[in-house]
């Protein structure tokens, strides 16, 4: 407890060549990363992938499994802060490292509860936060007792992302190609939009918000492709989509980042998809296009610092490099002179040295005065750059 007494206290004792542990090391961690440097930390990361893409960046790098508690307790007691940058990760060992006085953030209870989507929506229930309609279910057999309206969505309470874990039930003859695990069966929700807002609170419980940003999906894969900054809403919405994830954030307690995924229906209302305790892919654009990236404010957040601010510099566009469908093997950029040839256009690859179908490769910032402008030149890029196999 003294530990963390002089760590609120005192941050800046805590600045200049801290230890972060970073749990994850993917491309988040690895942006997160090329942020940390400007703030003069020392970066460990923890990854099961020996060749992460935080490896050759890092300043220390260790190859073990996130779920295992001895990996990561180890792995912990060398940091001076610990975050995370994916959400399966073993919260056990994180609370034994919180109560040795290393501070963990998020902090690991907040984890463990977004860890599972069931326990999620049932927090959204108790603090009056607006979701579709939903029951738990522990097995297949018991949505046909529990769920009359179809079609519906099924998702599984663990370990689903980027698409994976989530089905559409069409009728009760599809409840026989249902998940075989514990899952939530929520109302099909007609929306109008889908947007996010990620928020931030720090040490001291200061909060901001990014601008709401809209998105746009791949319609088989449920991966986004396209995002768009800022949200095309009015004023009342966008208020209201950034006063739900506030008090969120703040019925968490949460310190770190708060990604909230949400559904703008066609009566205009606003429900919580989901939450993510990290940095997001719904921020990537706030690099070129805010005045403080979201990699930057999560450490501001973690490290005690004063938040930065969120104002938008420029309208903006990010286009997901996906890996081509039907391509496997050492990865290859096609069009990508061509496309950097263009006005306002960052790449960001993220150090994956071997592509698949669909795997996120790195992506693509278009920056124009006019977001319209930013919406042409992004499908431009989409056609242009691809990424493919040797």
């Amino acid at each position: 407890m003294v530990h963390r007494l002089i760590y609120y206290l005192c941050p800046m004792l805590y600045r200049n060549g801290l230890k972060l542990g970073i749990l994850g090391g993917g491309q988040l961690g690895r942006m997160l990363i090329q942020s940390g440097i400007n703030f003069n930390l020392h970066h460990r990361v923890l990854d099961p992938d020996a060749h992460a893409p935080c490896k050759n960046i890092a300043d220390e790098f260790a190859n073990g499994k996130l779920t295992n508690y001895d990996a990561v307790y180890h792995f912990g007691k060398g940091c001076d802060v610990i975050t995370i940058e994916i959400e399966n990760v073993n919260c056990d060992a994180l609370k034994q490292l919180e109560l040795e006085g290393i501070p963990v953030y998020p902090q690991p209870h907040i984890i463990e509860l977004i860890q599972d989507k069931g326990l999620q929506k049932q927090f959204y229930a108790e603090h009056n936060i607006p979701t579709a309609p939903f029951t738990l279910v522990e097995h297949p057999s018991e949505i046909s007792e529990r769920w009359t309206k179809f079609p519906c969505i099924l998702k599984l309470r663990r370990e689903g992302y980027d698409g994976r874990g989530v089905m559409k039930l069409n009728s009760r003859e599809d409840i026989g190609n249902a998940f075989d695990k514990p899952s939530i069966v929520e109302e099909l929700i007609p929306f109008d939009k889908e947007l996010a807002v990620i928020v931030h609170r720090n040490i001291s419980g200061e909060m901001r918000t990014f601008p709401v940003v809209e998105m746009d999906f791949h319609p088989e894969k449920n991966l986004v492709e396209f995002l768009f900054c800022p949200a095309s809403i009015n004023w009342e919405v966008a208020k209201k989509a950034a006063d739900i994830a506030k008090k969120i954030a703040e019925a968490l307690g949460i310190v770190g980042t708060l990604a909230v995924e949400m559904f703008l229906t066609k009566e205009g209302d606003i429900l919580v998809n989901e939450v993510a305790p990290r940095v997001h892919n719904s921020g990537h654009h706030t690099i070129e296009g805010n005045v403080t990236s979201q990699f930057e404010q999560h450490l501001r957040a973690v490290l005690g610092m004063p938040l930065g601010n969120t104002y938008v510099k420029q309208p903006a566009v990010m286009v997901n490099l996906l890996g081509e469908d039907g391509h496997s093997g050492p990865a290859e950029y096609k069009g990508l002179e061509e496309v950097l040839a263009l006005d306002g256009v960052s790449i960001h690859l993220y150090g994956k040295q071997t592509t698949k179908p669909f795997r996120k490769m790195g992506h693509v910032t278009i920056t124009d005065p006019d977001l319209q402008t930013a919406r042409k030149r992004a499908k431009q890029v989409k056609e242009t750059l691809k990424v493919i196999s040797k």
